[in-house]
């Protein structure tokens, strides 16, 4: 994955909603002048601001930072891992797959590195499981320790973080989402 494939991916999504950079930055949150410099890939955006956009798009994560397969040709090893700026590295393991309502990450983590994840969309769960190493898991204002073997699901719509241990850490991290999330599904209004 490159910022090339973050510009492409998020100015594809945007014309298929048929919304301009002005309503695409009222509905994720992100500046227009931010959204601009994506498409235009000025700009290597952080993983909180691409979950903003996935966010307000009503969209997985996996549908900004990599194209969506056939799935009968998904393969994990087919994906980069994409390490984010001053941030976690994550690799899609399996991309998001409408009918499962699900996608996979790999994330890594350095030794006593954290990162902070604010609310998904509402309904979401995520399950993280423990590859190699040790870390905690923030749900429920609580860190909860996970060594090499053990998971944990919790509700993502909530503010929850990761921090790898002593040695850090390279965890899967499933999300699950409800059915609406999938496609632009605009705000309604009152």
């Amino acid at each position: 994955m490159t910022e090339d494939a973050i510009a492409i991916n998020l100015r594809q999504i945007r014309r298929r909603a048929g919304i301009s950079l002005s309503k695409a930055a009222e509905t994720t949150g992100v500046s227009k002048a931010m959204l601009g410099q994506i498409e235009r890939g000025e700009s290597s955006p952080t993983i909180a601001t691409l979950w903003k956009i996935a966010k307000g798009f009503h969209l997985p994560l996996s549908a900004l930072i990599a194209p969506m397969p056939e799935p009968q040709k998904v393969r994990s090893a087919g994906f980069q891992t994409v390490q984010f700026p001053g941030s976690i590295a994550v690799k899609i393991v399996f991309p998001f797959e409408p009918s499962l309502g699900a996608e996979t990450f790999q994330i890594s983590l350095t030794a006593g590195q954290s990162h902070a994840s604010q609310p998904h969309e509402a309904g979401v769960t995520e399950e993280v499981f423990v590859l190699q190493g040790e870390m905690e898991v923030l749900r429920d204002g609580q860190w909860v320790a996970l060594q090499q073997g053990e998971g944990l699901r919790f509700q993502a719509d909530q503010p929850h973080g990761y921090r790898g241990g002593a040695s850090g850490a390279v965890f899967l991290n499933m999300h699950h989402y409800p059915h609406h999330v999938g496609g632009f599904a605009p705000p309604t209004t009152a």
